[in-house]
């Protein structure tokens, strides 16, 4: 038997933010399934006005896979995983350990094609984008839980405003900022 799969349905039981109050709860697998749609737009957007030659669908894909380690260990709050160095790198490793746990559940003929998802060099382009988008994701939390009030998430979006800008030397990122960020800031009827 083959478990991959079986654990990758547990990502809906992994609560992101587990430090703060939130309005609406978030696992990975919601969290991930935007990181992608966010990834996969943003490569179309390097692809289309850019010049770029992206595989739109791989990038998607990854960033479907990004937080498969977690359903092993769980979701560590950014301020204990960046806390220092050490834990830094320690929580580095155990992700990789995880990721390789998780791997060897496949039947060993489709493990090369998972690593390749799951295990990216951190220096490619396509993981640069998956980082981004991820950070875009986890800052529309914060606008979401703020537009309903909860003050818990202001230092967090703040925080994270900073870490996209970061990214606005990729022009596909600065784009997708300017273009759909407002939007999520608004109620359904300011949308209308």
């Amino acid at each position: 038997m083959n478990h991959f799969f079986a654990y990758m349905a547990r990502m809906k039981l992994i609560r992101r933010w587990s430090l703060m109050k939130s309005v609406s709860e978030e696992n990975i697998a919601e969290h991930s399934a935007q990181v992608a749609q966010i990834a996969h737009a943003l490569a179309v957007i390097k692809n289309t006005l850019f010049g770029g030659d992206l595989n739109a669908d791989r990038v998607a894909t990854i960033a479907l896979y990004h937080e498969t380690s977690e359903v092993l260990t769980g979701d560590l709050p950014t301020p204990i995983k960046y806390y220092n160095p050490e834990i830094r790198k320690a929580y580095k490793d155990i992700e990789g350990i995880a990721n390789e746990k998780l791997l060897s559940m496949l039947p060993e003929e489709l493990r090369g094609e998972y690593r390749a998802l799951i295990v990216t060099d951190p220096n490619s382009y396509e993981h640069t984008l998956v980082k981004a988008a991820d950070k875009i994701s986890a800052y529309i939390k914060c606008v979401e839980e703020l537009r309903s009030g909860n003050r818990e998430f202001a230092k967090a979006e703040a925080s994270l405003r900073g870490e996209i800008e970061k990214y606005y030397q990729y022009e596909e990122v600065r784009y997708f900022c300017e273009t759909f960020l407002e939007s999520f800031g608004k109620t359904l009827d300011e949308l209308e």
